[in-house]
């Protein structure tokens, strides 16, 4: 194989050696072109360059525009996804939505109860929700039943165990889940409304009016 002599590798070396490494891919593509070039115009002319060395050193360089294009592309995909996003995440301003947390509000009238919701890691033949008033009283046991696996929506009357309705407040839920003898995972959803949706570096946060505070969009699990 065709080498390069001391003297051309010093003559690239001596105009390089006060630039920084390559930081794209085009100072790269310069830098191939530049070598290349020098091998033509020194080579031996008795012992030129082989057809397969110039190609493979061309390969190289296209390589790296393929490279180049390529993170071009990935970078106008992702783009194209950041406004997806944020315009699905402003079409949520004023919608209702379960998120992550264990929160249940009940309302001055009979009935008027924030939704609720669970998502369990398996199907459950026994999910039984346990509801306690802000002191930590325990005032109402839900058996829901069999429940299958993924999230799933509730909804709570707001009759206690005692028969009475329950006070107006706030109210936290806990959840017990069973397969046969085996406990069940679960995550636990409360219900929000979305008041607006900030922009921050890791993407778009839904406001829930500062009872909560702002999740991702990825934690929707439910609009209502």
């Amino acid at each position: 194989m065709n080498t390069i002599n001391n003297a051309v590798l010093n003559q690239v070396n001596q105009t390089t050696q006060n630039a920084q490494v390559a930081s794209n891919s085009q100072e790269m593509r310069d830098n191939f072109m530049t070598l290349l070039v020098t091998q033509l115009r020194n080579q031996d002319p008795l012992n030129p360059m082989e057809n397969n060395e110039m190609t493979s050193q061309l390969a190289q360089i296209n390589t790296v525009s393929g490279i180049e294009s390529l993170n071009d592309t990935m970078q106008n995909i992702n783009g194209q996804m950041e406004a997806a996003k944020n315009m699905q995440a402003s079409a949520l301003i004023g919608r209702a939505v379960l998120v992550p947390g264990d929160r249940l509000l009940v309302g001055g009238e009979v009935g008027d109860v924030t939704p609720f919701g669970l998502e369990l890691s398996a199907p459950a033949e026994n999910v039984t929700v346990n509801i306690y008033n802000a002191s930590g009283m325990l005032v109402k046991r839900m058996d829901v039943g069999a429940v299958g696996s993924g999230p799933q929506s509730f909804s709570w009357d707001g009759v206690m165990d005692d028969g009475n309705q329950a006070p107006a407040g706030s109210y936290n839920f806990t959840v017990e889940a069973t397969n046969g003898d085996q406990a069940v995972t679960s995550q636990r959803f409360n219900y929000a409304q979305v008041i607006a949706v900030t922009m921050g570096q890791d993407g778009p946060r839904l406001d829930l009016g500062g009872i909560l505070e702002p999740v991702r969009l990825e934690d929707v699990r439910q609009i209502i």
